[in-house]
């Protein structure tokens, strides 16, 4: 046992007296409420001990321990329905809800996910991962609710930043207009909806959730309904009194009925104010105002830096270093797309606010006036690139493949069907380690190589990540470059912009009789082993165009190929390659190796890829059992 873990443990027996009797939301609503802050320290200091050894999300938990208790102390759930938007934030949710003593499987092989999963709790209402679908999916609860005629309360928890996108937007308009009984908590983490709240602010929300008004409210409103005239004018001052002081005019006209904001690590104020709103009826929204990293220190300093950790020493925040063979495959688009934009001014870049993430940050400050960061609106974003390109501008949208999924129709309808000049730089394309499934980019090549026009490329080291990024750059259409998360083999990468032919392979390895055809960043997997069965291995580079001579050659000077990808089976280059034998009616038997027909759970990439049948012993048991069974047929 590490002495961390020693420390740990001492801590825990002793520092988490009152956290240790929580077991369920049950056992949390029996507490008085005074006793709610001494529980908050003691969950927050315990979130940051348990993440400081197995990684994770940070600052965003730590950023709503005092809104997670409120919640649920003052709601009965999971008769009541919680939805956590994302699902970063919900560690401490976890926490109170059974799972405290599983901490320490966070994220790791057979143990409990990072993102709320139904499957995994029944607190766990809703499973997340993506943005902005909590109040979509609340709203579908809400309606479940009425028409089976039962009461329960549903609350939708969801950040400024996902607010803001496209689908939150949709489901608030719509629960206006079907005026369900549901809550919103808005969670502005960044002050980026208010001014700072204060004391007047937080009187301002009891009174406004209040018993007294709500009757003055609602029996106004009865009173002069047969006055239609005085009736708008007392709306409108009701409105305009309210816009004001708070920034919630935008929900009123929605139909919701907003409150705050109101200051979220005041626990009294909390539980106070959803406690009245809990009375209220139809759709009701609750700002609250907290601060990401809250209660330590190096997370409050650089909330973005603790938003996602690796293990890290609690007493200074300093964190373990990742082990790397060499740059990652973010860092070497981050640098490539400097390097074009500096040869190519109509260059331009688009990120759905992922710039940290995509390595996009040096060419943020060095090109401000040629980047785009158009917040969490995947879809807004493809289509903003594509009216970019009508016009003679060059964009280049980065984006993780999970997060591409969402933007699908823009990449058929308003890119590939006018055959507009933007490049996919798409990040975190196949197995994402400790993230999971949501996070996986599982279904890339599938779903863009059935498109018209589009160009699909899967470099298989560092320096043709760069090369093929400048091909499809300069490609004169729609052109996809899909690479992985973290680092390759390590291949020196070179500083010019030079590009390699559209639409051809190479061959890194002649053998006999196997052909392993490679697509992507399983070439150095493919080449081990190939040494130990003496097969031809080659680097395939395109999905689409498919390099057809090649695999005509390889078709006709061995019995057995074998196509090899980091992405589902169904649809994806392996399948490229059969329609190619298909269509030609070649008889060489074709095996297609790649992610299996499920859901790869949280692990780390090795164990996730010897799941998926990708580790070189699979791959190498599948091929000598083929030629067993060759060598069988033959001797019959």
């Amino acid at each position: 046992m590490s002495e961390r873990q020693q420390s740990s443990e001492s801590r825990s027996a002793g520092q988490f007296k009152l956290l240790n009797s929580i077991e369920s939301p049950k056992d949390l609503r029996l507490l008085p409420a005074e006793r709610l802050p001494a529980l908050a320290d003691e969950l927050r200091h315990f979130l940051i001990d348990t993440v400081s050894r197995t990684g994770g999300h940070l600052a965003a938990g730590l950023g709503v321990v005092e809104l997670t208790i409120a919640l649920h102390y003052i709601l009965n759930t999971p008769e009541d329905r919680l939805l956590w938007d994302v699902g970063h934030q919900a560690y401490p949710h976890k926490i109170l809800t059974g799972r405290r003593d599983r901490m320490g499987s966070l994220r790791q092989l057979d143990g409990i996910s990072g993102f709320p999963r139904r499957d995994e709790s029944e607190y766990d209402t809703f499973g997340t991962g993506h943005s902005s679908t909590s109040i979509g999916a609340a709203l579908g609860m809400a309606a479940a609710a009425k028409r089976m005629g039962v009461k329960r309360e549903v609350v939708a928890v969801i950040g400024d930043a996902a607010m803001g996108a496209g689908m939150a937007f949709e489901a608030l308009n719509h629960a206006g207009a079907l005026d369900l009984d549901m809550l919103v908590v808005l969670n502005d983490n960044d002050m980026s909806i208010s001014d700072p709240v204060g004391a007047f602010r937080n009187h301002l929300a009891r009174l406004l959730s209040s018993k007294f008004y709500t009757r003055v409210r609602e029996g106004g409103k009865s009173a002069l309904s047969s006055l239609p005239h005085i009736s708008e004018l007392v709306g409108r001052w009701e409105e305009h009194m309210k816009g004001m002081v708070m920034p919630g005019t935008l929900f009123e006209e929605l139909g919701f009925n907003y409150i705050g904001p109101i200051d979220g690590h005041d626990l009294e104020t909390l539980t106070a104010t959803l406690q009245n709103m809990k009375l209220m009826h139809g759709p009701r929204l609750l700002h609250v105002v907290t601060q990401k990293g809250r209660g330590y220190k190096p997370a409050e300093g650089d909330p973005l830096v603790y938003h996602g950790v690796t293990p890290f020493d609690p007493k200074t925040g300093k964190m373990d270093k990742k082990s790397s063979t060499g740059p990652s495959y973010t860092e070497i688009f981050g640098r490539w797309l400097c390097d074009a934009a500096a040869a190519d001014k109509r260059l331009v870049a688009i990120t759905p606010a992922m710039c940290a993430g995509s390595g996009m940050e040096t060419y943020a400050k060095q090109f401000p006036d040629r980047y785009y960061d158009v917040g969490i609106a995947e879809q807004h974003a493809v289509t903003f690139a594509a009216g970019l390109a009508c016009d003679g501008v060059k964009p280049v949208v980065a984006i993780y493949s999970t997060f591409l999924q969402r933007a699908y129709d823009q990449m058929i309808h308003d890119v590939a069907l006018q055959n507009l000049d933007v490049t996919f730089a798409v990040d975190r394309a196949g197995q994402v380690g400790a993230d999971g499934a949501t996070h996986a980019g599982s279904f890339d090549l599938s779903y863009a190589r059935c498109i018209p026009n589009m160009v699909v490329i899967a470099p298989s080291d560092e320096n043709e990540c760069r090369k093929l990024l400048q091909t499809a750059y300069h490609h004169e259409g729609p052109a996809l470059v899909r690479y992985p998360r973290g680092s390759g083999c390590g291949a020196a990468v070179a500083d010019d912009l030079s590009m390699l032919p559209l639409g051809e392979g190479e061959i890194r390895r002649q053998g006999q009789q196997v052909a392993i055809l490679a697509f992507g960043s399983l070439l150095d997997t493919a080449l081990e082993v190939a040494d130990r069965v003496d097969a031809t291995v080659a680097n395939m580079r395109f999905v689409k165009p498919l390099d057809e001579a090649l695999v005509q050659k390889m078709a006709n000077t061995h019995s057995l190929l074998v196509t090899l990808e980091e992405n589902v089976v169904q649809g994806g280059a392996g399948s490229a390659v059969n329609e190619y034998l298909a269509a030609i009616q070649h008889s060489t038997r074709a095996i297609n190796l790649g992610l299996p027909d499920h859901f790869i759970e949280h692990a780390t990439p090795a164990q996730q890829l010897k799941e998926a049948g990708l580790d070189a012993e699979s791959i190498l048991q599948v091929i000598n059992q083929a030629l067993k069974q060759e060598s069988g047929l033959a001797a019959g």
